[in-house]
């Protein structure tokens, strides 16, 4: 492929996936489009040439049908991805994460472009007791947030099988790694550990999902954009199942804060009690997960020791995260209450 465009390429996941691209295939060029909202940071590209950047909106048609018709493919991260924000405001959800993919959609038929990579999630599934969710699976999303990206998925296939749009669908298990804003899990816990605040833990802290590194599923991506069968869905987990409660620990031991830190709070609404995905068709075109839990923690831990600055800005902004956690508890759980 001499040419990408990246959706969403200046948020978490997009960002590391377009560093990894830039190293595994130095010799593509990449169009990166992000809108920039409160989780996009153009900083997250710093230091990489050979990427064009374009501020805009993936629900603008004319801009992406513009860009798509000067790429080979295209790799779409670009959606609202907060499960705790899509239950106060899930409007925003279903506009951008459906609406916006039909967009993309629709110019990617418009300008018969060569492959189009969806990007999702294993929360379409829903919770699961026991074993693990195939792509085969009845989607049972359980929040605004995971609704809207079965939604996305289904418009995906629907448009490969309506009109033969080049379509491929990846389902990630829970990433975590360097540049994921500070409002999810991990980043959260790692920060507020860092700054001896406490860390709201929901429930009973029993929750468990597959822990899988940014950079292994930004590694299995590569390999369905180049090998995935067109209309196919590929899971890409890393059994590394875990409880939040030993995330937490595990964080606090290798900050050496102490479990005084934590702080239960009342469960998030319509909470999924596990996730798990079967792997074995993203294995079957040659990817695997390359680091183990353990080790992808610890160089998690130390790329936000080592950049302070970067996330310290983003606290500092507030960009309503910290008052959001205020707003759905009505206490301002990030100072240390809960009820």
């Amino acid at each position: 492929m001499k040419r990408l465009l990246v959706t969403g390429g200046a948020g978490f996941i997009g960002s590391n996936f377009v560093r990894w691209s830039r190293e595994a295939h130095p010799g593509t060029g990449i169009v990166v489009l992000d809108a920039l909202t409160y989780a996009g940071q153009r900083e997250n590209l710093e230091g990489l040439d050979g990427v064009e950047f374009v501020e805009g909106d993936i629900r603008d048609g004319a801009l992406v049908e513009r860009l798509m018709a000067e790429v080979d493919a295209v790799v779409h991260f670009a959606a609202e991805s907060h499960v705790d924000r899509s239950i106060l405001e899930a409007e925003t959800f279903i506009s951008t994460n459906v609406y916006g993919t039909y967009v993309l959609l629709q110019a990617a038929h418009k300008t018969k472009v060569g492959r189009f990579l969806h990007v999702s999630t294993d929360e379409v599934y829903g919770s699961i007791v026991e074993g693990a969710s195939t792509e085969r699976d009845a989607l049972a999303p359980s929040s605004p947030y995971a609704a809207s990206k079965a939604a996305s998925d289904m418009m995906a296939l629907a448009h490969r099988t309506t009109f033969g749009t080049p379509v491929v669908i990846t389902r990630s298990s829970n990433n975590f790694g360097p540049y994921q804003y500070p409002e999810k899990l991990i980043p959260l816990f790692l920060t507020n550990a860092m700054q001896d605040i406490p860390l709201p833990l929901y429930g009973d802290g029993l929750n468990m999902r597959d822990w899988l590194y940014v950079e292994d599923n930004c590694e299995g991506i590569d390999v369905v954009l180049h090998r995935g069968e067109l209309g196919e869905i590929y899971n890409i987990g890393a059994g590394n199942e875990r409880t939040n409660r030993e995330i937490t620990d595990a964080i606090l031991g290798l900050l050496g804060k102490p479990s005084s830190l934590v702080r239960y709070v009342e469960d998030r609404l319509g909470h999924d009690r596990r996730y798990s995905v079967d792997i074995s068709k993203a294995r079957a075109l040659g990817w695997r997960p390359r680091h183990d839990f353990e080790e992808a923690l610890g160089l998690t831990v130390s790329w936000y020791q080592t950049n302070e600055p970067w996330w310290r800005r983003i606290k500092e902004r507030g960009l309503g995260f910290q008052n959001f956690y205020a707003s759905y508890y009505g206490k301002r759980i990030a100072e240390g209450e809960s009820r």
